[in-house]
């Protein structure tokens, strides 16, 4: 039961603190559609989700305006690609009728090109991250992700060594765009099969036909009501954001069951995950700093960002049945102004934020690096990045964007809800021994739970 109460506070978070639905995402399983033959599998897929997904902008759209909750997104999630692509020779074809279906439907991205290498690398799997360049430079709203680890399989690096030079070749090939096609594309260890927030969501093979998943956030919302909570100790801060992840998800869940419903497609799960925007006033780093810290990257940062993680779940969770996805807060460098304005005065490095990716949601994210970062320097990232997840039994990825041309201290700018990012230094020694040698890393010993 919602109360009146619950009602008129929700309202004060929508128009004065910037709570909003940030995404409807609706996830499509493809295995239907698999064929040897190439063209008839561009129409299956095509066929397929727009038929499936022919009214989920329409009927997002009647939400919000009903309901009065802003719902910044409308997203197709889909099977990983190369699970249906076995059988053909050029995936990137594929990639065309996603990317056709996105503007038939009207939606803002489609998600799903992708291939989960992190125990071995199929024939089919390897054609389709091949083909990442090439499929991310020649659409507009595909997006692409590749899980290289797990804590059960450890990491596969010679996936992680194809991705360091996948990541270059995007760069290169849309420099017109200062590397536009790598904002679009995710490395993940762990990643989840019910992830609503792109870059990274795939409709998972232990998933239904069709699923509603919805992506929550708030952090303007969480940084109001900390205000009121300066000199206070911890324990209260804590309890404080719990409650208020609670309003935010029954936000969710409302809209949700309701997209649900209207729809006919089964739901799936609530993500709350404070997702920052480029806008002051929806930003993760001001939560940070409103806990007593002079700019987000002082000694501290990760502390503060672990209760915070620990609070939104907690609170998250009391208030859906179904809370999944990532579920917590995202530190994305160019989506958030509060992140922008640390890096660019040099508190935020790299180290600092693999740091914090530890107790965050999902990892780094949206960090713009030198232009001739090479190839084997960003697959050390990753694999970093992927270490971390693997041994702490939680999802990390690495969304990096090599801006060809660019150098430290210059600014990138992706606009919308990607924002700007000033470009950040990487460290020049070289990890190219390291990452040639191949092979997979083995999971530990934890990882034995049976």
């Amino acid at each position: 039961m919602i109360t009146t109460s619950e009602i008129l506070q929700t309202l004060q978070m929508i128009d004065h603190q910037k709570l909003d639905v940030r995404t409807i995402t609706m996830g499509i399983s493809l295995l239907s559609c698999v064929s040897d033959d190439e063209s008839a599998l561009c129409v299956r897929v095509y066929d397929r989700i727009t038929r499936q997904a022919e009214n989920l902008v329409k009927v997002g759209r009647a939400i919000e305006s009903e309901f009065g909750v802003p719902i910044v997104n409308k997203r197709i999630s889909v099977t990983p690609v190369a699970l249906i692509t076995g059988a053909i020779r050029h995936p990137a074809k594929v990639a065309q009728a996603l990317d056709k279906a996105a503007r038939e439907t009207g939606v803002d991205f489609i998600g799903g090109y992708s291939a989960l290498v992190h125990k071995g690398i199929t024939a089919a799997d390897r054609r389709l991250i091949e083909s990442i360049p090439e499929a991310l430079s020649a659409t507009e709203y595909l997006c692409s992700s590749v899980n290289v680890g797990s804590t059960r399989a450890g990491i596969d690096m010679d996936a992680v060594r194809m991705m360091g030079d996948v990541i270059k070749q995007t760069a290169a090939r849309t420099a017109d765009k200062s590397g536009l096609g790598c904002a679009k594309l995710v490395v993940f260890c762990n990643a989840v099969e019910d992830n609503p927030f792109m870059a990274g969501a795939f409709h998972g093979i232990g998933e239904s036909d069709c699923a509603i998943n919805v992506g929550v956030s708030g952090p303007g919302v969480v940084k109001v009501a900390l205000e009121g909570m300066r000199g206070r100790p911890f324990d209260e801060v804590a309890e404080t954001i719990k409650r208020t992840a609670f309003h935010i998800t029954r936000v969710g869940q409302l809209v949700a069951l309701e997209a649900s419903r209207r729809l006919n497609v089964p739901f799936g799960i609530v993500d709350l995950s404070l997702a920052p925007t480029p806008a002051v006033g929806d930003s993760v780093a001001a939560i940070l700093e409103e806990m007593g810290l002079e700019t987000c990257g002082a000694h501290g940062t990760t502390a503060a960002l672990a209760l915070l993680n620990d609070a939104v779940k907690k609170g998250g969770v009391m208030a859906s049945s179904h809370v999944g996805g990532l579920s917590g807060a995202f530190i994305p460098v160019s989506e958030d102004i509060g992140m922008i304005q640390a890096a660019e005065k040099g508190v935020l490095s790299l180290e600092k934020l693999e740091a914090m990716t530890c107790v965050c949601s999902v990892g780094l994210d949206m960090i713009a690096i030198p232009g001739d970062t090479p190839a084997e320097t960003i697959a050390a990232i990753i694999a970093d990045e992927a270490a971390i997840g693997m041994v702490n039994g939680k999802t990390t990825a690495v969304r990096v964007i090599p801006a060809p041309g660019t150098q430290t201290g210059d600014r990138v700018e992706f606009g919308g809800l990607l924002g700007h990012a000033p470009v950040i230094p990487v460290r020049p020694q070289s990890a190219a021994g390291f990452i040639h040698r191949g092979g997979r890393i083995p999971a530990p010993l934890h990882s034995l739970r049976n």
